[in-house]
């Protein structure tokens, strides 16, 4: 990151005005920022800012975002490009080590994914405790936590043969957990792990795949899952993202720090945003299917109504990955001989709302997780798996995130400051006089 001169600001410091200059530093992509890591200690002042809009947490070489020209890369790559050429495990790779593998380092990194893809025997005893009814990323989420318990040895980010292991062990055996929980929510025998299969073929199976008769697995879906995942391996930091890290810069391990964003993507404004699109397009069917009223409800700040899957924090343009994303929607659909009243109803949502001047000025375009949710439900999948299928994908970028973190010398624990606007100093009222 290079330093290109400063910014000067000027306080009111002790009934005087104070006049302090702050480093201004350029990314690679030409992203200026103000360095205030100085700043209380130059002025007393912090800065405030509620969610972090305008403040960045880290420097980081793994994702460029420019939400403002669509645009997203992962080390430097398009996603356009790795949508279209690249498969999930070496996108993987790519995100984790900072370079696309060799014929030689994949078929490595693969071969490691194979071999860790069984979880301990003792573990499938937790998912006995569980009830039928338990959110699949509830179960998730503490069986990630639970691998520290079965891998507790600390793990030296300056040992690569360690730091390889933990990496291995995480990404295989997320998906192995992710199939048990669905297993379990719907009372099916898991389905074991096979070895001669790819790391999506081998999710697919143990998904989807029943002992009383054989799964036949479709190179096609494969494929659209592979797309699937990459699209959502990374997106700088976000909020799990940002999780993850926080959790890490304690010295956390992997397992700890991953079920942590494994939580923050559980909620309904993150990762959950894809299931509740589908709930908002069967709300608008049962009602009738005039997508028009409900695009106005939007627009009724009274009304309560939010149409999910449009707009997003980051992009005011449209998300490159919902471009992807709905091709291989329209491709999957027409490839099963889906007719889904779904898709045609999130067809006209999406027409009559970017005919809208009032989503058009305000640059609320579809996001990843408009088509996402149709997808998934076509290959199979059942609403409480979406989040989960997205933890699932972003499992590399969390995993890319906490290793760069650590390996940072100058890493220091995440302690954000607040403003305190509570009461001024209270005397203590004995219990009797109250």
């Amino acid at each position: 990151m290079a330093e290109s001169g400063s910014a000067k600001l000027t306080l009111p410091v002790g009934g005087i005005e104070k006049t302090i200059e702050l480093p201004i530093r350029v990314g690679t992509e030409n992203e200026p920022a103000i360095d205030i890591a100085s700043l209380r200690a130059k002025t007393g002042y912090v800065a405030l800012d509620p969610a972090f809009v305008n403040t960045a947490s880290t420097l980081s070489g793994i994702t460029f975002l420019d939400g403002e020209k669509g645009i997203l890369r992962y080390r430097g790559i398009p996603i356009e490009e790795l949508g279209a050429k690249s498969t999930f495990v070496e996108t993987a790779f790519l995100l984790i080590y900072g370079h696309l593998p060799n014929k030689a380092e994949l078929d490595r990194f693969s071969l490691m994914l194979t071999r860790h893809s069984l979880i301990h025997e003792d573990m499938k005893k937790f998912f006995e405790g569980y009830p039928s009814t338990a959110h699949p990323m509830a179960i998730l989420s503490s069986m990630v936590c639970s691998l520290s318990a079965y891998y507790p040895d600390p793990v030296d980010t300056n040992d690569a043969e360690q730091m390889e292991m933990a990496i291995g062990r995480l990404l295989s055996k997320v998906r192995t957990i992710a199939a048990f929980s669905y297993k379990k929510s719907i009372g099916q025998p898991f389905v074991y792990p096979k070895n001669n299969l790819s790391y999506c073929a081998n999710f697919l199976n143990m998904m989807f795949a029943v002992p009383a008769e054989p799964y036949e697995i479709d190179p096609e879906i494969v494929s659209v899952l592979n797309l699937l995942l990459i699209l959502h391996a990374d997106h700088e930091q976000n909020c799990s993202t940002s999780t993850v890290r926080l959790v890490g810069s304690s010295k956390a391990n992997l397992f700890a720090s991953v079920a942590a964003g494994i939580l923050a993507l559980w909620g309904p404004l993150h990762g959950g945003a894809n299931q509740e699109v589908i709930e908002m397009l069967e709300a608008i069917q049962r009602d009738g299917g005039d997508v028009q009223k409900f695009v106005n409800l939007a627009k009724d700040k009274e009304s309560g109504f939010r149409l999910m899957g449009f707009g997003h924090r980051v992009y005011k343009n449209y998300d490159p990955r919902a471009k992807l994303i709905k091709t291989a929607c329209d491709r999957v659909l027409a490839k099963l001989g889906i007719s889904d009243p779904l898709l045609d109803t999130a067809r006209r949502l999406e027409e009559a709302a970017l005919k809208d001047p009032y989503f058009v000025d305000r640059k609320l375009y579809p996001n990843v997780d408009f088509y996402s949710g149709i997808i998934y439900r076509a290959l199979g999948f059942p609403t409480n798996m979406f989040t989960v299928m997205f933890a699932l994908g972003r499992l590399p970028g969390w995993i890319a995130q906490w290793k760069e973190m650590n390996e940072d010398r100058s890493t220091k624990i995440g302690r954000p400051r607040q403003i305190y606007t509570g009461n001024l100093v209270t005397p203590y009222v004995d219990i009797a006089s109250r």
